[in-house]
């Protein structure tokens, strides 16, 4: 019994000194590796840290033409898509902006007031700027205001003012060529997916301001779907 005892207390020893070493040699490494790593404070963190998150990378490879008329097209559709994006991504801040006031607002008749103003304010902020643009431009302008919010023009206009005013809308435009109901879809349109090249382009160089597009879909994955079209990449 007495040799049992002994067995017993000798296993218990060695085993409580080697977790006692492991602890101490763990305790030892991530002292090492603190003391070896810098560390970095940033904007709003109490704490340090030893790792830099980055932002995605894309990396573009030069763009491909089979033709100059190609060429002429994509470099037109990009002049056009540079110039009325800021105009959807101001929309899009509006709305924001509109619909969390209003989720404030608890008296009906404060709403529709409230909205109102939103209404005169955005159409005088716009309407100088909106009557110098093309039908082209003010068709990719209801694209992009789609991909910024995910609701078509002619809801939004429905939502803000009534269900007529959205139908004369989207009557006049169509005089135009234009439609007020179009939705932006890269994944299935060509023209939509060179939009959406010209401006992943843009955000990269910082030609353009970049904002969270409210629609789900993978640029990447988009490139690798359209490299064999007419504008593809190698």
């Amino acid at each position: 019994m007495r040799k049992l005892i002994y067995i017993i207390v000798c296993l218990i020893t060695t085993a409580t000194w080697s977790q006692v070493r492991k602890d101490r040699d763990t305790i030892r490494r991530d002292v090492e590796d603190s003391i070896a790593k810098p560390v970095f404070f940033f904007d709003g963190d109490s704490l340090p840290r030893n790792e830099v998150e980055l932002e995605p990378v894309f990396i573009f490879q030069p763009l491909r033409f089979n033709s100059y008329n190609e060429k002429l097209r994509y470099y037109i559709l990009r002049k056009k898509t540079l110039k009325v994006y800021p105009y959807a991504k101001m929309a899009a801040e509006r709305l924001t902006d509109l619909n969390d006031r209003l989720s404030r607002i608890r008296n009906r008749s404060d709403r529709n007031r409230y909205t109102r103003i939103v209404q005169r304010f955005i159409e005088d902020e716009f309407s100088a700027e909106l009557k110098k643009l093309t039908r082209t431009e003010g068709q990719i302008l209801v694209k992009l205001i789609y991909r910024q919010t995910g609701v078509t023009t002619f809801d939004l206009v429905k939502e803000l003012r009534s269900g007529w005013r959205a139908f004369w809308y989207n009557t006049t435009a169509k005089m135009f060529d234009i439609s007020l109901k179009e939705v932006y879809d890269p994944d299935n349109v060509h023209e939509d997916y060179l939009i959406e090249d010209i401006l992943q382009r843009a955000f990269a160089s910082n030609r353009l301001e970049k904002q969270e597009s409210a629609l789900d879909f993978d640029y990447a994955n988009l490139s690798n779907k359209w490299r064999d079209s007419t504008l593809h990449q190698k």
